[in-house]
């Protein structure tokens, strides 16, 4: 049985996993909007192209997601009992 000190700890970690997951959902929702935003603004034909902030961006994008999937995975071990 876990004391009420460790249960307090670990309810901390799991809203602080919580936070963190929602903010980096919140700046991949920025990314995917600016993303958007220059796709839209590209014009080959006139030489105006955006694709190496465009690739920065998805990568963030996906390192963002990696980072989401290791916190899940903390807060999964966090909320398993055994």
């Amino acid at each position: 049985m876990t004391s009420p000190s460790a249960s307090e700890s670990e309810s901390r970690q799991i809203e602080a996993i919580e936070r963190d997951i929602d903010r980096i959902r919140t700046e991949q929702a920025a990314i995917g909007s600016r993303v958007q935003d220059l796709l839209r603004r590209e014009d080959p034909e006139r030489g105006v192209t955006f694709h190496e902030e465009i690739f920065r961006l998805q990568q963030d994008k996906l390192r963002m997601d990696t980072e989401i999937q290791f916190l899940q995975v903390k807060l999964r071990r966090i909320t398993s009992t055994w």
